[in-house]
């Protein structure tokens, strides 16, 4: 499914010229989108990656702006190119079974135990729905550094910590997963969404813990083993500073009812 409109913007002042990755657009498209920048008004060169849109990671663009104020505009419409995600593969297992730097599962083994049945599909079920129940949805209470244990002992988060302990839990009973960055109708606040995906049988299935929106209507960003692989920017060069940013992603209609417990994929 294809949202009709997605879009983000964002306001950097650079103080150092800088080189800035970006991974702000939708994946699998291939036309009916713009992606710009300007540089105190001026247009600025954006480069996409040959090599971006692997199964780790999304369609990377780079953009080196001197200084000034710099804007980079996103937008998306019309219906998507008829692709679907492709199944997991061997190596895709692997790599999402690892422990990683926000889902460090290998130190979550005895706590996983309880969700441990040969029935993966409800035990991942079970799992989204306790973090569901436990977590209070608090945009206070992590920083860049809390990992899945952190929102396990506070009990509070925002929808990265939703997914990380989401994932953590389903790779700590042997359950492959991984993370989505999506765009999300009817997220309130609007904001880019983390969300979780479990290999089961032959798909990768989504899950929202936090249940802020449908998972029907997401528009799949980025995919990561966590949220470091799925940074919608990353300055790797020079100084910047976000001083203002932008989401939209606007359905056509009424948003689909979602009961969370469906096996739904993502594009």
């Amino acid at each position: 499914m294809w949202v009709p409109g997605v879009a983000a913007t964002l306001t950097y002042e650079i103080a150092d010229p800088a080189v800035i990755a970006l991974q702000i657009a939708a994946a699998g498209r291939s036309g009916g989108e713009t992606l710009s920048a300007t540089l105190d008004g001026a247009p600025v060169g954006i480069t996409e990656l040959a090599a971006s849109g692997g199964p780790l990671g999304g369609r990377t663009h780079l953009v080196t702006p001197g200084n000034g104020r710099l804007v980079v505009t996103y937008a998306a419409d019309g219906p998507s190119p008829a692709t679907r995600t492709a199944p997991p593969t061997d190596l895709d297992r692997i790599v999402a079974a690892r422990p990683s730097r926000y889902c460090p599962s290998d130190r979550l083994g005895g706590y996983a135990n309880r969700y441990r049945g040969a029935d993966e599909t409800a035990t991942v079920r079970a799992i989204v729905a306790d973090v569901h129940r436990w977590l209070v949805y608090d945009a206070t209470a992590s920083g860049p550094t809390t990992d899945a244990i952190d929102t396990l002992l506070s009990g509070r988060g925002v929808c990265r910590d939703y997914a990380h302990l989401t994932v953590a839990l389903c790779r700590a009973v042997g359950v492959p997963a991984r993370v989505a960055a999506v765009y999300a109708p009817g997220l309130d606040p609007m904001d880019f969404h983390l969300v979780a995906e479990t290999a089961l049988a032959d798909r990768w299935i989504v899950w929202d813990a936090t249940r802020l929106a449908p998972r029907q209507s997401l528009v799949r960003v980025a995919t990561g083993r966590d949220a470091a692989d799925v940074a919608f920017a990353t300055v790797l060069s020079g100084t910047a500073e976000l001083i203002d940013m932008t989401v939209t992603a606007v359905a056509d209609g009424d948003l689909p009812a979602d009961d969370h417990e469906a096996l739904v994929s993502l594009p």
